[in-house]
């Protein structure tokens, strides 16, 4: 996937993240579609029972559907995780280049201070905002334009998730003590918004 500089150091394209991300796209849209399966099927979900208070297999489902569906929903969340760590060392790979190709001494007094202003205090299993990697906790550094010189209250993120559905929103959030890149599209799902997950503000 990756060629290597001069200094003998990986480099990466924008076309070769891009096609990642399709990948990333079309594995969350297999995986919507298992979601809907079970949906289908008495909304069982992912842990619903497949045996009645007896103990017999239920007759009101379609077992096999169900079964195959939550089968795969696992398989596809693993490739899931692993486009992910791909897309990731690929958006820090391509972010590395830019520095090293634009001027000689980074400009440090330029850069906008890497100061996260929302924290996600839920994400529901599913959603895009799960699919995109976003885990509770995570501490917000920029939400597409969005960062803490210019943001003023969740609105303003509200109005970037409208005005991008269907689009993919660049993430960069604080986990751990470390920065991680992710990349998130706003769209309709099953539950309720356009994201499935819950941000607050931080109180400074």
């Amino acid at each position: 996937m990756t060629d290597e500089n001069r200094q003998g150091r990986p480099t990466i394209t924008v076309e070769e993240v891009q096609k990642l991300v399709k990948q990333k796209d079309l594995i969350e849209e297999q995986i919507r579609a298992y979601f809907n399966v079970l949906e289908d099927q008495k909304d069982v979900g992912m842990n619903g029972p497949l045996v009645d208070l007896e103990g017999y297999p239920r007759g009101d489902i379609d077992l096999y559907q169900v079964r195959n569906a939550r089968h795969n929903i696992v398989c596809l969340q693993n490739d899931h995780k692993q486009i992910m760590q791909q897309i990731e060392e690929a958006l820090h790979l391509l972010h590395a280049q830019k520095r090293e190709t634009g001027e000689a001494g980074p400009r440090v007094q330029d850069q906008p201070p890497c100061q996260s202003f929302a924290k996600v205090d839920d994400v529901t299993p599913g959603s895009p905002a799960s699919l995109s990697g976003l885990r509770v906790g995570d501490e917000i550094v920029e939400f597409g334009s969005v960062n803490s010189q210019n943001f003023k209250n969740l609105q303003i993120i509200a109005s970037v998730v409208q005005h991008s559905e269907g689009k993919p929103l660049s993430l960069t959030v604080m986990r751990d003590g470390n920065k991680v890149h992710l990349g998130l599209t706003p769209q309709r799902w099953a539950g309720r918004g356009l994201l499935g997950c819950n941000i607050v503000p931080i109180q400074k």
